[in-house]
Formats: C-alpha cells, sequence, structure tokens
C-alpha cells in the first residue's frame, strides 16, 4: 500500500475493507470451546438481615469481615429493651474501631430501623 493510498484512507476518501464480524466471532467460539467473562470489580452479597439475638449480630460481623455488606433491621432488638439496644450499640462499635467498619443510618419508622453496614474496602457516600 502507497503512500497516497493511506492519505485517502486516513481523509476518509477511501474506505478500508474489514472483515465480517461474524466469521470471526464463529471463529473464536468454535476455537476455544468455552467463553468466558471476568467482571473487572467483584460482585458484593449484600444481606438484609432482622436479627433476633446476639448470635444474629455476631453473624453480622462475619460478613462484614468476610468484606459483604450488610443491611441490618434493628427494630425488633430496639423493642426488645434497653439491654438489647445496648448490645447492638456495642457490636456496632466493636465493627466500626476493629474492622474499619462503616454504617449509615438508611430509614427509621415506626416498625423499622433500618442501617447500612460496609466493610472498610466499600465507601459509603452520603449525598443529599
Amino acid at each position: 500500500m502507497g503512500f497516497i493510498d493511506q492519505f485517502k484512507r486516513s481523509l476518509g476518501m477511501e474506505e478500508e475493507k474489514r472483515k465480517p464480524i461474524e466469521p470471526f466471532v464463529e471463529e473464536i467460539l468454535s476455537s476455544s470451546g468455552d467463553l468466558s467473562i471476568t467482571p473487572e470489580q467483584p460482585f458484593y452479597e449484600i444481606i438484609l438481615i432482622k436479627p433476633r439475638s446476639e448470635d444474629d449480630m455476631d453473624y453480622v460481623r462475619d460478613q462484614i469481615v468476610e468484606g459483604n455488606p450488610v443491611i441490618v433491621d434493628i427494630a425488633y432488638l430496639e423493642k426488645e429493651g434497653q439491654e438489647a439496644f445496648e448490645m447492638i450499640g456495642s457490636k456496632l462499635n466493636v465493627l466500626r474501631k476493629e474492622h474499619k467498619a462503616e454504617a449509615i443510618l438508611l430509614c427509621k419508622t415506626k416498625d423499622k430501623h433500618m442501617i447500612l453496614i460496609g466493610p472498610n474496602k466499600i465507601k459509603i457516600i452520603k449525598k443529599g
């Protein structure tokens, strides 16, 4: 290919002849058998839990340590009394101090009190 041909193509005066895409795709699929596409970022499993005991809050801690964000509805434990509510507060403080977790209040109504707790590798940004 000469200089003039390349110059014409760069100006758009001559279209480059391209190979049709269908045979190319068929060639890739037939040569490799299986085709795997991997996302650039991992997927997070977000769990909604309504804890009813200290064991349920320990499960929340385990999920945060594994790197999964958790939505916790603490309305039931809040209604159980001061002792249960203080247990929630102490568990949240441990998560924030030891595991650098972040927590944000999603909603508070008479029957729901939902908190999003995320591990330190997931940034929670509140806008608005």
